[in-house]
């Protein structure tokens, strides 16, 4: 059978891409085969970087692209799934060293593969994807360090795919969410989705010029790393957490030991690549609990497999809003 995909090439150090025609046979073998007929993608940072061609994410082409997919089960190899099976995959390094979600079909390791979660669709579960489950780890994290709710939370990145996400599941587990943005042309979307303040991303965009600051937040989510992130961690009240899930603003920490030696601050790495199955379980179910349709149907915007491409270099920029899904079925 045959299926249309996004593939890249490179040549010279030059990523390109095209939709272009492929058969089953195609497809990898991978351990516990699960073949899936992918309804939907979405676009992450990650897959920004990896249409570009970016930090050498990908090391072998031709490739096919997504982080993030979900559809139905058309041949298994495996007892825990079943054709017709709803299934989703995000994480464990698809679209970067194993082909992903930029396709119609995909055969995936069973093991990399959660059900979709009662109530939820498809398309749902990737306007939700590896941004919206990393925010809940987020928040997850956050609230196992003592934060509680009530306590003011800044969102960093409050725009992005991340950012809404935070802000969707944190209103709705009752935190005070402050979103920071530098477009705050979008403050009363920020508002709508549930943020009970917005400031202005230039408040905490610049390193700190002493080791602490005046006390302002119980927690963070910080998508955004870089001098944002050592401003942060010196406004962290005492006893405070940081959970640091992205790079946007940059990879490099520039900070000193003071937060945590003498407000006692906690900053807790996130991880959604390679969370085990009974953490994805866990963290799916506490979405499913708290999402809103209507809501999180508000910050996506759906886009054909063919264009995804050019939307590559607005992700790297700062420049998409809320999340993109991606139709890749008929």
């Amino acid at each position: 059978m045959s299926f249309k995909a996004l593939v890249l090439s490179e040549s010279d150090g030059d990523v390109s891409s095209s939709l272009t025609e492929l058969d089953a046979a195609d497809l990898p073998q991978p351990e516990n085969p699960v073949t899936v007929a992918v309804d939907y993608s979405s676009l992450n940072y990650k897959d920004g970087m990896v249409l570009q061609g970016v930090g050498r994410l990908v090391r072998n082409y031709p490739h096919i692209p997504g982080v993030d997919l979900a559809g139905t089960v058309v041949d298994s190899a495996d007892g825990r799934f079943q054709l017709g099976d709803e299934v989703l995959c995000t994480g464990w390094r698809v679209g970067e060293m194993h082909w992903g979600g930029y396709a119609e079909r995909a055969r995936l390791n069973a093991d990399w593969l959660v059900p979709v979660p009662k109530g939820m669709t498809t398309r749902e579960a990737m306007a939700i994807g590896t941004a919206g489950f990393t925010a809940m780890q987020a928040l997850d994290a956050l609230e196992s360090v003592g934060v509680q709710k009530g306590d003011p939370i800044l969102v960093t990145g409050a725009s992005g795919g991340v950012g809404s996400s935070a802000i969707l599941w944190g209103a709705a587990m009752g935190h005070h969410i402050v979103a920071s943005t530098g477009r705050m042309e979008n403050a009363g979307d920020l508002k709508a989705l549930g943020a009970a303040e917005v400031i202005d991303r230039n408040e905490i965009a610049e390193a700190p010029g002493r080791p602490l600051l005046k006390e302002r937040w119980a927690g963070c989510v910080d998508a955004v790393g870089g001098d944002t992130l050592a401003h942060v961690l010196a406004e962290m009240n005492y006893g405070g957490a940081v959970a640091a899930c992205g790079l946007a603003g940059g990879n490099t920490l520039t900070t000193t030991v003071i937060p945590f030696l003498l407000r006692g601050v906690k900053l807790v790495g996130i991880d959604s690549v390679m969370a085990p199955y009974d953490e994805r379980i866990r963290v799916w179910e506490r979405i499913s609990g708290v999402f809103d349709s209507e809501r999180l149907a508000s910050i996506t915007t759906e886009v054909a497999l063919a264009d995804i491409a050019s939307r590559a270099s607005e992700i790297l920029a700062g420049q998409t809003k809320g999340r993109t899904v991606v139709k890749t079925g008929a």
